[in-house]
């Protein structure tokens, strides 16, 4: 029994070879192995390994840089998971794949159910909507979780990049009016090696069946409220830092300009998959403080 993990070096693919171990063996691929824009590779790596399971945990994430490398973004986002779909199917292979918050506009009052109208905002979005498009239209087993504003000990995130303001500055400024819900990567990897348990790693879902979930943690705040929160544990655990929370100024979307518009409303409504996975969404903030004693011990 194998499961072949595709994005080993990235903050969800590092959790997963820790979280899937136990179920089976582990072939973990980073792009020196499988680069996503190379299909041919694609095909020939799955057709070599012969996994139960694929889980693509790789993916173009620089949501600024995708709006001018508009190409990269969806060979990597789009047409690797058509791909990789295109595969499983020919191996009789599960593919487990992630998606954004950002496949929505952020315009709902609530919390967004699967089922919800997806109408991204920019290229990131709109490529990571045309994988999970393109997986179900191969009608081969899938297992997709959409998820949010992900952070942990390992790869480049949100978490860090306040750690390090921190020290440099005296004062900071983040948007107040953007809400979602920080969702660990362990929490994701743990979540997906669950699933896979219940679902027999996948023997349980029939020929063709699509699952998509919705996988966030419990406890939705601002970006600003997230960064406060970084800080305020980062002092706590003697972390010498230039700016304390009070010293974090919250701005508004408009006093802080990108490239690529971001969805005021990030927050997931994780109900379907809590019921149909008999699993509960933990608060981020435990898995906060377990990150911050890992990277400043």
């Amino acid at each position: 029994m194998s499961i072949m993990v595709l994005g080993k070096d990235g903050q969800v693919g590092w959790q997963l070879q820790r979280a899937l171990a136990p179920l089976g063996e582990v072939v973990a691929c980073g792009r020196a192995q499988c680069d996503l824009t190379d299909a041919d590779r694609i095909r020939s790596l799955v057709a070599e390994v012969q996994p139960s399971v694929i889980v693509n945990a790789s993916a173009y994430t620089a949501v600024d840089k995708a709006e001018s490398d508009a190409d990269t973004a969806y060979a990597v986002n789009a047409r690797a998971p058509g791909i990789l779909a295109e595969a499983a199917l020919a191996c009789g292979a599960l593919l487990v794949h992630y998606s954004t918050d950002y496949v929505f506009d952020g315009s709902k009052q609530g919390a967004y159910v699967e089922s919800d109208a997806t109408a991204p905002q920019g290229v990131y979005g709109q490529s990571k909507l045309a994988g999970e498009e393109a997986i179900v239209a191969l009608a081969g087993k899938s297992l997709i979780f959409r998820t949010s504003w992900v952070f942990g000990e390992h790869g480049g995130n949100f978490v860090k990049t306040i750690l390090r303001l921190a020290r440099e500055r005296d004062s900071l400024g983040v948007v107040a009016d953007q809400v979602g819900s920080p969702t660990p990567a362990a929490l994701i990897a743990d979540v997906t090696a669950a699933a896979l348990v219940r679902l027999d790693l996948g023997r349980q879902m029939a020929a063709g069946e699509n699952r998509l979930y919705h996988l966030a943690a419990a406890n939705p705040v601002s970006w600003h409220a997230f960064a406060c929160r970084i800080v305020e544990t980062a002092r706590a655990m003697g972390e010498e830092l230039r700016v304390d929370a009070a010293a974090i100024r919250a701005i508004g979307t408009v006093d802080y300009p990108t490239p690529a518009r971001r969805p005021a409303n990030s927050r997931l409504d994780c109900s379907l998959l809590e019921a149909e996975l008999g699993l509960h969404m933990p608060d981020w903030q435990p898995y906060l403080e377990r990150m911050l004693s890992c990277c400043l011990s």
